[in-house]
C-alpha cells in the first residue's frame, strides 16, 4: 500500500510540473509575441512561432484534462517545444542566438519526467547544438536574423531572463518540492522496514523461545517415564521442535530475515542429533555436501523435519548402539528452484519389501508426507548399503501461515 501511495503521489507531482511549466511557458510565449510583433516590430514568421507554441500549448493541456495520458501530453508538448525552440534559435543568430539557452530547459524537463527522456533529450540537443555550431562554422549557408540590429539587446535580456525564470521559478523551485517529498517517502520507507525488521526479528526470537520451552516440557515428561517406548516417542518429539526452532533462531541472527544458509543449519542438526541420541563420544562420522544455498522458511522448516526423520531413523535402526557408521547428506540444485536432497547411512538398512504403505514407523511416514508437502518426489536407492532416499523438491513460495506437517 505504501508503494502504491508513493506512486501515487509521483504521479500527481508529474502532473502539477508538467501543467504548470506548460501554463506559464504559455503565457510567456505570448508575452514574446506580443513584444516581438508590437513593440520590437518583428512582423514575420518568427514572432507566430510564439503564438503558435502558446495556443498549441494551451490545447494540448485542455485535452489532457479528458485523456490523462501523461505520456502523450508531455511527447506533444516536448516536441513542440522542441520544434519551436530550434526553429526561433534558427531565426535570431544560430548558435550566437541568446534562446539557444531554452533548449537545456527541454533537457531538464525531460529528467523531470523519466531518466530515460532525459538521457534521450539531452542526446537530440547535443547533436543539435553540435549542428548548429558546425553550420555557423564550416557553412557557407548564412543564417537570416529576423531580429532588428537596435532590438537584439532587449530580446537577449528577454530571453535569458525567460530561461532564469522557467530555471529557478518553475522547474528547480518544484523539482526541489518534488525531490524532497521523494526523500521524505524514502526515510519513511526506511524507517518502516527498520521498525518490520525488529518486530520480525522479535517474533523470530520468541518463537524459537517458546518452541525451546516446548522442547525441555518433553525432556522433563520423559524423564518421568519408565517405559522405554514412550520415552522414545517424546525424545523424538523433542528432536523435531528443536529442528524448528533452529530456524528461526538461524533467521532472526541474520541481516535477511526471509533466508537461512541452508548448510550450517543441516551441519548445525545434524550434530545436535548425533549428540542426542549417540552421546559426545560416538562413532558416527558426519559427510556434508551442500553448496552454499539460502531457503525460506517455508521450504527450510519442512526439508529440516525431513532430514531430521531420516537421520534419526538412521541412528535408531542403521547405525545400532555404539557401531562406527557413517551418514551422507548432499543436496544439488537443478534449476533455480529445484533441488535433490540425497541422505543416507552405510547401517544395516531395512527390507525392500518395508514402504510407507505397510509400515507402522511414524518417521517413514512423516518423510513421505514431508516430501509431498515440498512438492517434491522420494525414491529409495536400494544399490547402496544401507538406507539412502533421494529427494527432489521445489522451493516453497512464501505463505501466509506456513504448515509444517
Amino acid at each position: 500500500m505504501k508503494k502504491n501511495y508513493i506512486d501515487q503521489e509521483r504521479f500527481r507531482d508529474k502532473e502539477r510540473l508538467l501543467i504548470k511549466a506548460t501554463n506559464y511557458t504559455s503565457v510567456l510565449s505570448l508575452a514574446f509575441f506580443v513584444i516581438c510583433y508590437f513593440f520590437l516590430n518583428i512582423q514575420t514568421a518568427f514572432s507566430f512561432i510564439f503564438l503558435f507554441y502558446a495556443l498549441f500549448s494551451l490545447a494540448n493541456t485542455y485535452a489532457y484534462k479528458t485523456h490523462k495520458n501523461q505520456s502523450l501530453t508531455y511527447n506533444i508538448s516536448s516536441i513542440t517545444s522542441l520544434v519551436s525552440t530550434v526553429a526561433i534559435v534558427m531565426m535570431s543568430g544560430g548558435i550566437q542566438s541568446p534562446f539557444i539557452f531554452a533548449l537545456g530547459l527541454l533537457v531538464l524537463a525531460g529528467y523531470a519526467t523519466t531518466r530515460s527522456y532525459g538521457k534521450t533529450y539531452l542526446f537530440v540537443i547535443t547533436i543539435l547544438t553540435i549542428l548548429l555550431f558546425a553550420q555557423n562554422r564550416f557553412m557557407s549557408w548564412d543564417v537570416v536574423n529576423h531580429i532588428p540590429e537596435n532590438s537584439r539587446d532587449i530580446f537577449a535580456l528577454l530571453s535569458i531572463l525567460f530561461t532564469i525564470y522557467l530555471l529557478g521559478g518553475i522547474f528547480g523551485k518544484d523539482l526541489m518540492i518534488v525531490h524532497h517529498k521523494l526523500y521524505k517517502s524514502k526515510r519513511e520507507m526506511k524507517a518502516r522496514g527498520e521498525e518490520k525488521d525488529t518486530l520480525l526479528k522479535e517474533v523470530h526470537h520468541r518463537v524459537k523461545n517458546n518452541l525451546q520451552t516446548v522442547s525441555s516440557l518433553l525432556s522433563l515428561q520423559g524423564r518421568s517415564i519408565s517405559d522405554a517406548k514412550t520415552k522414545s516417542i517424546l525424545k523424538s518429539s523433542q528432536n523435531r521442535v528443536i529442528s524448528m526452532a533452529m530456524v528461526h533462531e538461524m533467521l532472526y541472527m541474520r541481516e535477511d530475515l526471509s533466508k537461512i544458509q541452508y548448510k550450517t543449519y543441516v551441519r548445525e542438526l545434524s550434530e545436535y542429533l548425533i549428540k542426542s541420541l549417540k552421546g559426545a563420544n560416538n562413532k558416527v562420522s558426519l559427510n556434508i555436501d551442500i553448496p552454499d544455498i539460502e531457503l525460506g522458511i517455508d521450504t527450510a522448516i519442512p526439508l529440516g523435519l525431513l532430514i531430521n526423520e531420516a537421520i534419526t531413523n538412521s541412528l535408531k535402526y542403521g547405525i545400532k548402539d555404539d557401531h562406527e557408521g557413517e551418514i551422507h547428506i548432499s543436496i544439488n540444485q537443478e534449476d533455480e528452484h529445484s533441488y535433490v536432497l540425497e541422505i543416507g547411512d552405510n547401517g544395516s538398512g531395512f527390507a525392500e519389501t518395508v514402504n510407507v504403505k505397510n509400515s507402522t514407523s511414524l518417521g517413514l511416514k512423516l518423510i513421505h508426507n514431508l516430501a509431498r508437502q515440498l512438492k517434491g518426489t522420494i525414491t529409495r536407492d536400494p544399490s547402496k548399503k544401507g538406507t539412502h532416499y533421494i529427494v527432489k523438491f521445489r522451493e516453497i513460495e512464501p505463505q501466509p501461515f506456513p504448515s509444517v506437517a
